[in-house]
């Protein structure tokens, strides 16, 4: 059975019998608004089989878009192999992005490879699939602030996310141990922000047209890059760049070189909030996701409580006291994202002091979760005991260093139900999806993130896509898909 090897498990499909072989003249029949489907499937077929896979009017595979395909949404597709002909189709062009895909992992495992393979026979086994995912949130987090990878090492990390189906590459990009995100009015952030004194290394930015290049190439994937910057803590970069952002302006700060929660965190002055929309109004040009992440978890209050202007401004505000600045200022910045169009995402620690407007990314508990999807907010449930990467997969004693706390293995990211157990149907239907968390204390370097990552998350992968599958048909699965890993030279948990 062909869908006895896809990773995530489409929802239906049927083995036919025989196999599509293609060879050099195979072309491909382009449909009305297909050929970004076609030029993706070109480029990820071409450096293992050279096929060229020109265009023709009788092409033997054909892309065809029908919008009449309501029941397929945005992101299904159809699929049909024959022995004479494959036709993949959808009703948006992203259902064909995802078809492509699940191409590319229906031929053998060296098709994937990014060398040529020589002498070897690319076929297809016939099948009739169709396919639509669970949840629409399924998503990635990779934090570039606290280790800075390389602008084409994301793009490897994208092209992995799109061959597992997820949609949504969580970007992290300011943290108190860097600001990788240049903006024009405010140099020092990079400048200063973007570089860590010794002995702990993690220094670079990325460039506007870098992060502008990975948006298009994400979008030619299938997937929307969410952008975050974290306020009004995390931001200890940020001061070391600019202090009189602060509580104490006077103070010079470095850029912070430990890990945990930093207690310097933003005023609250009229300067800040100018600085804060400037930032974002940046991050809205380079960044076209409809959702834009400003942190807003883990902001000790001490500095507010010790800061006569902060007091003075929760007092004018009608504030219960300074700790209530939090959710004032969260409001006024969502309250920016939403006049402008945008989505505000923000992390939850507790499910109840995010604003209204907020989409709530809940962590720490999956009650958190639930109320917040209870109180009409739209969720993506990303529990920390099933979707943080940077605790280890195992207690063997040589498994590296990691997050200290209780193993996240392999099991535990599978059987992470985004919806959250006994939700009302009403509030089901507020929780959007997951996604996986990798935080780089631990991890500087492409092959500890691909160690951390893979295959944990073709578990999510597959939970979010496809629902709940038993777990000997999952491991079943991901067994024949290591092998594509392996194609990829990823370099994976064993």
């Amino acid at each position: 059975m062909p869908a006895s090897s896809l990773l995530p498990r489409p929802t239906e499909a049927r083995a036919g019998t025989g196999h599509f072989t293609f060879t050099p003249a195979t072309c491909l029949r382009i449909g009305e608004g297909t050929e970004p489907a076609a030029r993706l499937l070109r480029t990820l077929l071409a450096p293992a089989t050279g096929l060229p896979l020109h265009p023709a009017a009788d092409g033997t595979l054909a892309l065809t878009l029908d919008p009449a395909l309501t029941d397929l949404g945005d992101e299904g597709y159809g699929l049909t192999v024959d022995p004479d002909s494959v036709l993949l189709r959808a009703a948006h062009l992203t259902g064909l992005l995802r078809g492509v895909q699940t191409i590319r992992q229906l031929l053998p495992a060296s098709a994937l490879s990014v060398s040529p393979q020589r002498g070897l026979r690319w076929s297809l086994p016939c099948v009739e699939i169709t396919d639509v995912p669970r949840h629409r949130w399924r998503g990635a987090m990779l934090d570039v602030a606290r280790h800075f990878q390389p602008v084409s090492y994301l793009r490897r990390y994208v092209d992995l996310l799109a061959l597992h189906k997820i949609n949504v590459f969580h970007l992290h990009l300011t943290d108190d141990q860097g600001w990788r995100m240049p903006v024009a009015a405010y140099p020092k952030l990079t400048e200063i922000g973007g570089h860590r004194a010794p002995p702990m290394p993690g220094g670079g930015a990325y460039t506007r047209s870098e992060l502008a290049d990975l948006v298009e190439y994400a979008a030619a994937r299938g997937i929307t890059v969410l952008p975050e910057i974290e306020m009004p803590g995390h931001v200890r970069a940020a001061l070391a760049a600019y202090p009189q952002l602060g509580n104490r302006p006077e103070r010079a700060l470095d850029v912070w070189t430990r890990w945990g929660v930093c207690d310097t965190v933003l005023g609250v002055h009229e300067e800040v909030f100018d600085f804060c929309r400037t930032v974002l109004e940046e991050v809205m040009d380079v960044f076209p996701s409809p959702y834009v992440h400003i942190g807003g978890e883990e902001c000790p209050v001490t500095e507010w409580e010790e800061s006569p202007r902060a007091r003075a401004r929760a007092r004018e505000a009608g504030l219960s006291g300074p700790a209530a600045l939090h959710g004032w200022f969260l409001g006024r910045i969502g309250a920016f994202l939403v006049r402008n169009g945008r989505r505000p995402v923000g992390w939850a620690e507790t499910g109840a002091e995010l604003p209204a407007d907020f989409t709530v990314m809940a962590w720490r508990d999956p009650a958190h979760a639930l109320a917040a999807a209870g109180r009409g907010h739209d969720v993506i449930n990303a529990h920390h005991r099933a979707t943080y990467l940077d605790y280890p997969q195992s207690d063997r004693p040589e498994e590296p260093p990691g997050q200290p706390g209780a193993v996240v293995g392999l099991r535990d990211v599978h059987a992470h139900d985004p919806v959250p157990e006994g939700a009302a149907p009403d509030t089901a239907a507020r929780v959007l999806g997951a996604q996986t968390q990798l935080w780089t204390e631990y991890a500087t370097t492409p092959a500890r993130l691909e160690y951390l990552t893979y295959p944990r998350l073709c578990a999510l992968a597959d939970r979010t896509w496809s629902g709940p599958t038993p777990w000997a048909d999952f491991r079943s699965r991901l067994d024949r898909h290591t092998a594509r890993l392996d194609a990829l030279e990823v370099s994976r948990h064993p």
